[in-house]
C-alpha cells in the first residue's frame, strides 16, 4: 500500500512539472491576403495584365482590319486568279494563328512569372511565422483559413492574425 501511494506521488509531481504547450493560430487567408506586399504585387501584375490587354487589342484591330482589306482583295482577284485568292487567305489564317501564339505565350509568361512571385510572398510569411513563433517562444503556432477550417474554435488571445501582419506590413515598409 505504501508503494503505491509512493508511485501515486511521483506521479503527481511529474505530472505537475510537465510544461504546458503555448499554442496561438493564424488566419492563412486573412494573413496573405492582406499583406502590404502581396497588395503591392497584385496592383503591379494588374497593370501588365491591363497593359498587356490593350496591346492585344490593338493587335487585334490592326489585324481585323488587314484581314478586311485582304478578303476584299481575295474576292476582287478571284475571279481571275482563284489559286492567288486562296494563298492570300491561307497566309491571312497563317498570320492569325502566329499572332494568337505569340499573345498566348505573352499571357502564360505573365501569369508563371506573376505565380512565382507570389509563391516568394508565402515563402516569406511562412518564414515570418516560423521566426515570430521561435522569438516569442511558441511551441506551435497553426494556421486556419475559411477554405480549410483546421481550426474549429480558438480563444481570441490565441488568434496571432493581427499582430503577426501588423509585424509583417511595418518590416515591408521598411525595406
Amino acid at each position: 500500500m505504501k508503494n503505491v501511494i509512493y508511485a501515486a506521488l511521483v506521479l503527481l509531481v511529474f505530472a505537475s512539472c510537465e510544461k504546458s504547450n503555448k499554442i496561438a493560430f493564424v488566419n492563412n487567408g486573412t494573413l496573405i491576403n492582406d499583406y502590404q506586399e502581396k497588395k503591392d504585387l497584385e496592383a503591379r501584375y494588374q497593370l501588365k495584365e491591363e497593359a498587356f490587354r490593350k496591346r492585344a487589342d490593338s493587335i487585334s484591330q490592326a489585324f481585323q482590319a488587314e484581314a478586311l482589306k485582304a478578303q476584299k482583295e481575295a474576292q476582287r482577284i478571284a475571279k481571275s486568279n482563284r489559286k492567288k485568292a486562296e494563298e492570300l487567305m491561307v497566309g491571312l489564317q497563317q498570320k492569325q494563328q502566329k499572332l494568337q501564339q505569340q499573345m498566348q505565350t505573352e499571357q502564360q509568361k505573365i501569369t508563371k512569372e506573376f505565380q512565382s512571385e507570389i509563391d516568394s510572398v508565402i515563402v516569406t510569411v511562412k518564414d515570418f511565422v516560423k521566426n515570430y513563433g521561435k522569438t516569442n517562444s511558441y511551441d506551435y503556432i497553426l494556421g486556419t483559413s475559411d477554405a480549410a477550417a483546421t481550426i474549429m474554435y480558438g480563444a481570441e488571445q490565441g488568434d496571432l492574425t493581427q499582430t503577426i501582419l501588423d509585424a509583417l506590413n511595418a518590416g515591408y515598409k521598411k525595406e
